[in-house]
């Protein structure tokens, strides 16, 4: 069975537009992607268990769902868990591996949250915006990026500020569209970016006839 697409849901625009820069590059022209977009995290997980009990009704097999949401102060493993439960429940198979290949839905979470993947890649920052300093990833508060306390989003900001940049404020939406232009998805050093994309290399490995 081939894969030929994918059902992306994320919970706000500005992950939105990330992804529709970056996932033309991970899946080389190989599958389409749709990106549903909602009001908020807590839209999501609302609305998560009756989509995907939706899909199940209609929801080719040559299609796979990823769901992508902000960990932001939860217990990662309590959330994860609640949507892996909402799959199991509309009868998906999850991707808990990957020696599991008949998986249909897999959940990944930005730790804390989409910004946290930017700090993954600082040359992909520099390059937005090449008046921030090129050192940031060496100072002990930014050198792990899924572990930068007090937001990410909150610490970008100062950072682009601080180099005449957003001095009204982040604008989220546009900066994720402009260093996601930039990310090499190789290079980011982010545990919960990797662990996203190795489930989409995944899905597209996953091309090559079972039988």
């Amino acid at each position: 069975m081939k894969i030929e697409h994918l059902e992306v849901l994320v919970e706000e625009p500005s992950m939105e537009v990330f992804l529709t820069v970056l996932l033309p590059r991970l899946l080389d022209g190989k599958v389409t992607f749709t990106i549903h977009t909602h009001q908020g995290k807590s839209d999501l997980l609302q609305k998560l268990a009756p989509k995907l009990r939706a899909y199940a009704k209609w929801l080719p097999e040559s299609a796979r769902i990823i769901v992508v949401i902000d960990r932001d102060n939860d217990d990662c493993n309590k959330l994860k868990h609640r949507m892996d439960s909402d799959a199991l429940s509309a009868g998906f198979e999850i991707r808990k591996s990957s020696s599991v290949a008949n998986w249909r839905v897999v959940n990944r979470i930005a730790v804390e949250e989409l910004e946290a993947w930017f700090f993954g890649d600082w040359g992909a920052v520099k390059k937005a915006y090449p008046r921030v300093s090129p050192t940031v990833p060496n100072h002990s508060s930014y050198r792990q990026p899924d572990a930068i306390t007090g937001g990410t989003w909150e610490a970008l900001e100062r950072i682009l500020k601080r180099a005449g940049y957003f001095e009204s404020g982040l604008r989220k939406v546009e900066a994720a569209q402009t260093i996601g232009k930039h990310l090499n998805p190789q290079l980011n050093t982010s545990p919960s970016f990797i662990s996203f994309r190795d489930a989409i290399i995944d899905a597209v490995a996953e091309l090559s006839p079972t039988g």
